[in-house]
């Protein structure tokens, strides 16, 4: 109660109160008053301290008393059997005690190493073990630095391709073939090729003056193809359509004209440039009731052409 700090100054300003009335009977002077205030402050305070004192050396020898007590229990208990509180405490501090010795070993280790850095020295790995399997940062550098130049080599190496020259075979298609051909890099997309085709055409056919790439189709294999793909994707992919290979463009002879057309064949067609206006007209009509946009997630490899004569 008296470690409360509101208790002790109750306490303290009623008996310093008390004994200034017991004190000063009578009159006294200013100067008295206060310097008897401040002997009575004083000797009350010394007091407090002195009870204070006594107060935790009794404390102390309770504790010391109870721990005394506990240890003979102890003792008596060890003598007369096993006490399993007694080896749960036992090892709470054995665990204890691990735990502060490996704590120690990690600071030795720390400081070894601080030391050992300090002076110049590096660890090593033994060169008589295998260590293949533990993290290098010189081999993950190594091994990032060929990944780039692999991966840098490969760029080069598609940048090249995309440049090459190839020549494609197309047939403007109004109903009949009107066969030309056209110089191209792979990395032209169709609309490019498109684009250029118009203006060889332009020269012959008085209907396409008027029109730009937008009004025109590329029919390869009997596959509409979106203006955005690029020569260079099908060639890469090796993709293939309803009649034959998207990728080849050097086209010689129509394989459906001058042999069977129930049998695949590695030679490719020329494929159709047609206005989008005339398939409108004629999409229900043989060849355009074939032609279908490609999808490059469908597969088209099995050959779809079948023979009218054995159908009948």
């Amino acid at each position: 109660m008296i470690n409360k700090i509101e208790n002790k100054f109750a306490v303290h300003y009623d008996a310093v109160e008390q004994q200034l009335k017991s004190s000063t009977i009578g009159l006294v002077t200013l100067n008295e008053m206060k310097a008897k205030q401040e002997d009575v402050v004083k000797e009350r305070e010394k007091e407090l301290a002195r009870k204070q004192k006594e107060q935790e050396k009794l404390m102390k020898k309770e504790i010391e008393a109870k721990q005394a007590k506990k240890k003979e229990q102890r003792d008596k208990i060890a003598k007369l059997s096993f006490c399993p509180d007694d080896e749960e405490e036992e090892e709470d501090e054995e665990d204890e005690d691990e735990a502060e010795r490996k704590k120690e070993e990690e600071q030795r280790i720390e400081a070894r190493k601080m030391e050992e850095s300090k002076k110049g020295f590096r660890m090593v790995k033994n060169p008589d073990v295998d260590t293949s399997f533990l993290p290098d940062r010189e081999r993950e550098d190594a091994e990032n630095r060929l990944r780039e130049e692999l991966r840098q080599e490969w760029v080069a190496q598609q940048e090249a391709m995309k440049n090459e020259e190839i020549e494609i075979t197309f047939s403007y298609w109004d109903g009949s073939g009107h066969r030309r051909s056209v110089r191209m890099k792979k990395g032209n997309s169709v609309y490019q090729f498109l684009q250029r085709g118009l203006e060889i055409l332009r020269k012959e056919f008085n209907e396409l003056r008027t029109v730009s790439a937008d009004h025109l189709m590329y029919i390869k294999e009997d596959l509409i193809i979106p203006h955005h793909y690029t020569f260079y994707d099908f060639i890469v992919n090796k993709a293939r359509g309803k009649s034959g290979p998207l990728f080849h463009f050097d086209v010689r002879d129509d394989v459906r004209l001058v042999s069977d057309a129930s049998v695949e064949k590695e030679e490719s067609h020329a494929g159709k440039v047609v206005m989008r206006s005339w398939y409108e007209r004629n999409k229900h009509i043989f060849p355009a009731s074939r032609w279908e946009p490609y999808d490059p997630q469908k597969n088209y490899e099995k050959y779809t052409i079948k023979d009218k004569n054995k159908k009948k």
